[in-house]
């Protein structure tokens, strides 16, 4: 009878031991698969020094009543060099060269510029063109959603900023997609395809003069 409780003992200790362990890999593992999305954004931030892809831009209206779709190509190059350059449905220039942020609107033939310090800070570009974005943003991980993995980048600094939160989306090492929360609710969704990165080919990073803007002869330029 000793010896049969003794055994019930170390099969109820040791199946005790089990569970613990169980447990406790269950709450290490959620951590090591949502890390991964903030371990990517800074590889993707500290080794991809520049890139090229088509982009489709779908903003949604705070009550999800609104859509408005756009395409279109992005291009960066690292520290602080992007170029959004709007096709369609209307064409429209959003492109920094590092010390100014220029706005172009063909259709209103108006050019707008800001310093690059004043336009840049806490955006969904610093978050994408920056070099350290942690410096600006709090990063949170949340896992993996219809084959992506994502995080959540919210502002550190909540005066200024143009966003309430950014979720940014890797498949594997590639940038697949950005969403946008603004101050007002609205949704502006950024899915990209086609990345011509570093390694790719020869001509893989944009040029530097890719990043130049000199405002078209007549067009209004307003300075900010």
């Amino acid at each position: 009878m000793e010896r049969r409780r003794g055994l019930l003992s170390r099969v109820r200790a040791a199946t005790a031991a089990t569970l613990s362990v169980g447990l406790f890999v269950s709450l290490l593992l959620p951590q090591v698969v949502l890390a991964d999305a903030v371990d990517r954004l800074r590889e993707f931030a500290r080794e991809v020094k520049g890139g090229e892809a088509a982009f489709t831009q779908t903003v949604t209206s705070a009550d999800g009543a609104r859509r408005k779709v756009s395409t279109g190509t992005f291009s960066f190059l690292r520290p602080n060099r992007f170029r959004f350059a709007y096709a369609k449905p209307s064409e429209q220039l959003i492109v920094s060269d590092g010390q100014k942020v220029w706005i172009h609107d063909p259709d209103l033939n108006q050019a707008t510029s800001r310093p690059l310090a004043k336009a840049l800070g806490q955006t969904p570009a610093a978050l994408l063109a920056g070099a350290t974005p942690e410096r600006e943003f709090e990063l949170v991980a949340e896992g993996q959603r219809e084959g992506l993995e994502w995080l959540k980048a919210t502002p550190k600094a909540k005066e200024g900023a143009s966003f309430q939160a950014m979720r940014v989306a890797f498949r594997g090492k590639e940038l697949a997609a950005v969403e946008i929360i603004d101050n007002f609710g609205q949704r502006s969704l950024l899915q990209f395809s086609g990345w011509v990165a570093p390694g790719a080919t020869a001509a893989a990073v944009p040029a530097p003069e890719r990043f130049r803007f000199v405002p078209p002869q007549g067009a209004e330029v307003v300075e900010q």
